[in-house]
């Protein structure tokens, strides 16, 4: 081996084709990379590894390998999206358990999983910190019914801090569940049987009004409506017999008409049919300038690529904030926020002020002298006495450059933020609002995801009509709007605690949500737009992937941001957090900690306002600049 070579490049491999064999797919990609692990289609990403491969690194690598190749090995989707509940809570716990069953069954098939696996979980709880959380509605209850579909079914101790948040919730899942959580065994290794007791278990729980419509029911209705049809069908034959003899009989008192009622009859027949030869002879010979025109093709569903598709739009929601939860809930999340991040807004507020400062200084008046209207320059006035041939002189004041402002904050609502990434985005949100409110600039704050995990109800709509081909974007946007841009802060403060909401973040489409951000700035009268996006990572949404190209939600994302930048009507800048936004964006920068995510806001948005554009690049770190000097 060349002392070139990456020394983790061989394990990398073995990891890889090790992965293929277990998932019984030797056409899986596998990649490693910053990005959150997952699947899409015949692509994995699993966590990345350093040259130092260190004991860590490697243990959660095959960890996640492990289990996404376990969840490709027995998992079917078409199965799963037929009993999948149409409730937030209820579709977590659903999850959870499927997720659960296709590790379990990878341990009793191949033992070696289990402990790798096992390393995967410990370093989630450890990330999570659930081995210190002392409540249960502290931890989630998807995540511990989870755990113990796992325990349960496996037999084996949890590990460490996992142990803690089944624990907390052991009793209440086992008390509600105790008769159903009894036929587990027997139902592990057939999806469709494991989904219908996952349902029961959910309705033990007291989700089941979480369900929608069970799908054995509605194939029963069908099979019965069948039956129905058939019999009207059956019933219905003796009347056409009937009505042909009635035409028949008919026919025979035709002759009873008298002869001139046939021959008028004959003339008008005669004609009518010589009406319509006429008609076709000039429909034929009209030239084509003439010819009926053809309704117009639909709108494109993206303005930057006119051939990006969407199954189904009727599904999509943009929804205000304060309609998802009621007024009391949100409260409560926004305590709940506040408690979270109650260590951390101090140096969020001081870099807030700073940012405020700042703004404030170039706000300080400044005036346009010797013009020959506006204000009377008392200061020029000895000029006049000492000679009064001198004419008068005014000065106006000259505008601030920001005054006429607006900035959008559009936040990645996807389920990989979820933890403290979505704590301090939401928090940095806030202080930035109300620093840029007192500036005079007004903010909106957008949030993007969809409303279900792996296709909803769009999927559900292409698998009954035959799942098409190359279908497009299948799943259910959901665009949230935290604040308006002319909303006062005050009124809207609770609206980011709703990021905090269990079932909230999902998957992430960014494309379509960064180009129904800037739709919505070019309605605004503002003279100068800035969009600021923060993400966690490339788009990503399993549904979607599994039936188009593998580039095919990245592609449309670089379309859109060309289509941004190229019309120069927005400024757009982007924030990564441990995702390098600079492949997409001209100008962007990449964090690797979330708690740098407040210091690269307030640099990025001041730098904006700076006059000094060498200042301005070195912060937002532009990459024309970067290639150039290389």
């Amino acid at each position: 081996m060349k002392k070139s070579d990456n020394p983790a490049d061989p394990f990398k491999k073995a990891l890889a084709e090790a992965t293929r064999v277990m998932s019984e797919n030797p056409d899986l990609t596998v990649s490693y990379s910053v990005d959150p692990a997952g699947m899409s289609g015949d692509s994995m990403r699993l966590p990345q590894i350093s040259r130092r491969m260190t004991r860590d690194e490697v243990l959660i690598a095959r960890g996640t390998a492990d289990a996404l190749a376990m969840r490709s090995r027995y998992h079917d989707a078409s199965v799963a999206a037929r009993y999948i509940p149409q409730g937030d809570m209820a579709r977590g716990i659903y999850e959870a358990m499927e997720t659960a069953r296709c590790e379990a069954m990878g341990a009793r098939d191949m033992p070696g999983t289990a402990g790798n696996i096992d390393a995967k979980i410990a370093h989630e709880a450890k990330t999570r910190a659930y081995e210190q959380v002392t409540e249960a509605k502290d931890i989630p209850l998807s995540v511990a019914a989870g755990y113990l579909v796992r325990n349960l079914a496996t037999g084996r101790d949890l590990p460490a801090g996992a142990d803690n948040a089944l624990d907390l919730w052991r009793d209440f899942l086992e008390g509600q569940g105790s008769e159903t959580l009894t036929g587990i065994d027997d139902v592990l290794s057939d999806q469709q049987a494991f989904a219908k007791f996952a349902r029961q278990f959910i309705t033990d729980l007291g989700y089941g009004d979480q369900l929608g419509e069970d799908p054995d029911d509605l194939d029963d209705e069908s099979e019965d409506d069948e039956a129905q049809e058939e019999e009207q069908e059956e019933d219905e034959s003796p009347e056409s017999d009937g009505n042909e003899e009635s035409e028949s009989d008919e026919g025979e008192a035709e002759p009873e008409r008298s002869q001139d009622q046939q021959m008028d009859q004959a003339q008008a027949q005669v004609s009518m049919e010589e009406d319509s030869e006429l008609e076709l002879d000039e429909e034929t010979e009209l030239p084509e300038g003439d010819a009926p025109m053809d309704p117009p093709p639909p709108a494109p569903h993206s303005e930057a690529d006119p051939d990006y598709k969407v199954f189904e739009t009727k599904f999509d929601e943009e929804i205000r904030a304060e309609d998802l939860a009621d007024p009391a809930e949100l409260e409560r999340l926004r305590a709940y926020l506040d408690q979270q991040l109650e260590p951390l807004k101090g140096a969020v507020s001081r870099l807030a002020n700073k940012l405020q400062r700042r703004l404030q200084a170039q706000q300080n008046r400044s005036w346009l002298f010797d013009m020959e209207e506006g204000i009377l320059d008392a200061g020029r006035l000895a000029r006049v006495v000492a000679n009064p041939t001198t004419p008068l002189s005014f000065k106006v004041e000259k505008d601030t450059e920001f005054r006429d402002t607006v900035v959008t904050l559009l936040l990645d609502n996807s389920g990989s933020m979820r933890g403290r990434p979505i704590s301090i985005a939401a928090i940095c949100a806030d202080v930035l609002a109300r620093t840029l409110e007192r500036c005079n600039v007004k903010v909106e704050i957008l949030g993007f995801t969809t409303r279900a995990w792996k296709g909803g109800q769009n999927r559900e709509t292409w698998l009954q009509q035959g799942r098409p081909q190359q279908p497009g974007r299948l799943n259910d946007l959901r665009h949230i709007i935290y604040k308006h841009a002319d909303a006062p802060w005050r009124r809207v403060r609770p609206n980011l605690g709703l990021m905090m909401k269990e079932g909230l973040l999902k998957e992430n489409i960014d494309g379509e949500a960064l180009e129904w951000a800037h739709r919505r700035m070019l309605a605004r009268p503002e003279a100068r737009k800035i969009l600021m996006v923060i993400s966690d990572g490339a788009p990503v949404d399993d549904s979607t992937l599994s039936v188009n190209p593998a580039n095919f939600l990245e592609k449309h994302l670089r379309d859109v941001i060309a289509m941004v930048e190229k019309r120069k009507l927005v400024e757009l800048l982007a924030i990564g957090i441990g995702h390098d936004v600079t492949r997409y964006y001209e100008r962007a920068v990449t964090i690797t900690d979330v708690e740098q995510l407040a210091g690269a806001m307030t640099e990025q948005l001041a730098s904006l306002f700076d006059s000094d554009p060498r200042a301005r690049a070195r912060v937002m770190g532009i990459k024309n600049s970067t290639r150039r000097a290389g």
